[in-house]
């Protein structure tokens, strides 16, 4: 953190030619090392460019004003954390494939095929995340990468900038941003468009994948909740196992106060179990599992036998039943038409293999050649109820036992009556119950867990190959929009340590996340809204943990994301003085919910020709859904927490009106109507959320945006002179930590715009002249 070459005082002109104004601004760069004063950012940034200005208020008066603008480390360490859980996350499903058990000749060369397209993208993660822990020193992705392979789950160009303003007689107040670019697979290209419109495209052609690969058709809410299902017996058996060890020990010390708690926090996570099971899905997906074994036999073929011409007819039959097996019932696959559809699949002999031999183990549960018993996983269900209920009474029975003994006994003999009571009594009575408790819920898990994974097999089968490109553009989008997301909370995290209306609102609602975005609907970089559009609403996904730092050290501060594709959960370590001053709810580990919205205007030549000529129905349908969110953001946000605790502007407008105004915005057909971006960054900071700006770098255009919104912030909020404000939006342009990030990736200070662009830009997002040119961005 060197000194920085001092930049030479900037004498601005008016707009009239032939009259010069006083000096309104001057800007030096200056080295960071002096942070007495300035609120943490974090332990997670680094390599900090500092810029210092004086510009003049309404009242003839000066405010000094310093831009701070930092790398980030996890523009690295949250994609190669999220790299390396793809990997267990996908080795993990292989396994649960090769324990399904034997499968007919058809199933079994399907699971032999998902097999070997997870090995291949298990194998590519692999070089990935080696490649990137080649990687040292280096703390962002230059815009100039962004279409490398090695760095595609590396977000662009990720920054933090902070505007810190002092001004006389009042508080230094101080104003956040995080920057990135769009969140976007650029290796993969945009011909076919973004995520968006591609995942769309592959549910519909879905079905009929289904029916060439003799598979029953799921839709993506059952998916989703197989993968629910699966990923809360993860979570929930390791639980109920340890509470009942819990109850176990608390009997053994002959604790009454240790057994009731005990009792209650397993019966919470054993009814949570069963509630979890309590899904038809589970139940005909175990049908379909029974039905793929070979050897199955139906009701239907038993009593209609048929010749082979007849049965091929049937096959026709069933695989056209497939198309749409879930319409008109309540969340999951007609029994029916699973029965027809297995039966077909397992009178395919291996004709239609496709891949080669995956090597699988094959043990098996569940009895071939006889009738599939439909009861039994509502009994087997059902058991683990009745077990919890056993131990619920037998701590009942040992509790009134151990009351009525010690009323019968003389108050001078009491001691003597505890003393010599054996403790092991009660765990020797409960460990019976306990103990079949534990076997029943282990028996449930293993068939959840094989009729789930059958529902993703069927699924991933359907899927080949397109839905495992998809899956894997999906990864990179995410990778990069979480990267950011986690930036700036940290970011946030530490302005707001000491503001208990902050953290307040922070466990009992969360925080809003808006991403600005200045992408236009047009040609690759509408595929790029595509994708950011997905990998935002991602990351409604995660939640955030707040823990207490093991040490003070750096290394121990550092954010750790854990578990699997469906949700993910980002801790985040504070050192321990600062961890003892946060609410309770916080220390306990309740976990902090993020609310991410994407509000778009393109601002450039290319959104001029979709406007004329094109369709920016994408850009609409985005702010529109947006809105929506926003708004339930607040009304929950109104509901639980004062307002008073949010912080105070000076402009009169309330968040509801701007709510107002945001939404007749959202409607209203104007052209690049950029006060949609302008409110919902204002809506934003008055809701303590967290900025973002994104283009397709993060570097011109988004830089253009970046010192408009810090320019209108010293306008409305600190009386920066409305005669002076081009002038000071023309230094922070020319000579402020955005045209220094301009040169960090492309070692030029210009921005890459040329003259025709610019013309179709509005007036306030066009750089001084000398600041842009043709350059290789």
């Amino acid at each position: 953190m060197g000194e920085m070459e001092e930049v030479d005082v900037d004498h601005i002109t008016t707009d009239i030619a032939t009259q010069k104004s006083p000096l309104v601004c001057e800007s030096a760069s200056h080295a960071c090392n002096d942070r007495e004063n300035i609120p943490l950012t974090g332990p997670v940034f680094k390599n900090p460019v500092c810029k210092v200005y004086r510009f003049q208020t309404v009242d003839s008066k000066w405010m000094l004003v310093r831009e701070q603008m930092e790398e980030c480390t996890l523009s690295f360490s949250i994609p190669k954390q999220l790299l390396s859980l793809y990997i267990q996350e996908d080795m993990s499903r292989v396994q649960d494939l090769r324990e399904l058990g034997e499968l007919s000749p058809h199933w079994d060369n399907l699971r032999k095929e998902v097999i070997t397209r997870y090995g291949g993208i298990i194998s590519s993660y692999q070089e990935t995340l080696a490649e990137l822990d080649k990687i040292t020193g280096r703390s962002f992705k230059p815009s100039c990468c962004k279409a490398q392979k090695s760095l595609e789950f590396i977000p662009i160009n990720l920054h933090t900038q902070r505007m810190r303003v002092t001004c006389p007689r009042k508080t230094d107040a101080f104003y956040d941003i995080v920057t990135v670019g769009a969140p976007a697979a650029h290796f993969q290209g945009f011909k076919c468009g973004g995520l968006q419109r591609l995942l769309s495209r592959y549910e519909t052609e879905k079905k009929s994948f289904s029916t060439a690969y003799q598979c029953i058709y799921y839709s993506p809410e059952h998916t989703a909740k197989a993968q629910e299902v699966l990923s809360s017996m993860s979570l929930l058996q390791p639980f109920i196992t340890n509470l009942a060890d819990q109850l176990l020990q608390a009997a053994q010390e002959h604790s009454s106060p240790g057994l009731r708690d005990a009792l209650k926090n397993l019966s919470d996570k054993t009814e949570q179990f069963v509630h979890t099971l309590k899904d038809e899905l589970v139940k005909s997906a175990l049908l379909a599992l029974h039905a793929a074994r070979p050897g199955y036999v139906s009701k239907n073929q038993k009593q209609t036998p048929v010749q082979g011409g007849q049965h091929q007819g049937q096959i026709h039959h069933g695989s056209e039943q497939n198309q749409s097996p879930i319409q008109g019932l309540p969340g999951h696959i007609p029994t029916t038409v699973v029965t027809e559809s297995t039966v077909v699949c397992n009178n395919v002999e291996g004709s239609q293999t496709l891949t080669r031999d995956g090597g699988l183990k094959h043990q098996d549960s569940i009895p071939h050649h006889k009738e599939y018993d439909e009861e039994e996983w509502d009994r087997v269900w059902a058991n683990v109820a009745k077990c919890l209920n056993c131990v619920i009474a037998m701590v009942d029975k040992l509790q009134e036992e151990d009351n009525s003994k010690q009323e019968q006994v003389p108050e001078q003999q009491l001691a003597d009556v505890i003393t010599s009571h054996n403790p092991g009594d009660w765990r020797e009575q409960l460990c019976p119950v306990v103990t079949r408790l534990n076997e029943c819920v282990m028996e449930v898990v293993e068939k959840a867990k094989r009729a789930m994974t059958f529902v993703l097999l069927q699924e991933a089968a359907c899927s080949i190959p397109q839905g495992f490109l998809l899956q894997q553009r999906r990864d990179i989008v995410f990778s990069q929009a979480l990267a950011a997301l986690a930036c700036g909370f940290i970011m946030r995290l530490y302005a707001g340590m000491q503001d208990k209306g902050f953290l307040r609102q922070l466990h009992m609602v969360g925080l809003v996340a808006q991403f600005e975005s200045l992408l236009s609907t047009y040609s690759e970089e509408i595929g790029m809204l595509e994708d950011m559009e997905v990998g935002i609403s991602d990351l409604q996904r995660v939640v955030f943990k707040i823990t207490e730092a093991k040490t003070d050290d750096l290394s121990d501060l550092q954010p750790v994301v854990c578990g699997r594709r469906d949700h993910f959960t980002v801790e985040v370590p504070l050192p321990r003085l600062a961890f003892r001053t946060m609410p309770e709810e916080i220390k306990e580990g309740k976990p902090l919910r993020v609310f991410p919205v994407l509000f778009n205007v393109g601002i450039n030549e290319q959104q001029t020709i979709a406007e004329r000529f094109g369709d920016i129905s994408l850009q609409e349908r985005i702010n529109q859904k947006n809105f929506e969110i926003l708004e339930f953001y607040y009304k929950s946000l109104s509901e639980k927490v004062p307002l008073e605790c949010l912080p105070c502007f000076q402009t009169q407008a309330d968040v509801k009106e701007l709510l107002e105004t945001l939404g007749q915005n959202v409607v209203t057909k104007k052209r690049k109507n950029v006060e949609i971006l302008w409110i919902a960054g204002a809506i934003c900071r008055r809701l303590n959320g967290i900025r973002f700006t994104s283009c397709k770098s993060a570097k011109d255009r988004t830089s253009m945006s970046v010192t408009l919104e810090q320019c209108a912030l010293l306008r409305d909020e600190h009386q920066l002179s409305k005669d002076f404000f081009i002038r000071a939006l023309d230094c922070m342009r020319r000579e402020g930590c955005r045209i220094e990030n301009v040169e960090k990736n492309i070692r030029c200070r210009k921005y890459a715009f040329n003259m025709l662009q610019l013309m179709a830009f509005p007036k306030c997002y066009r750089p001084p002249e000398g600041t842009y040119g043709k350059v290789d961005s």
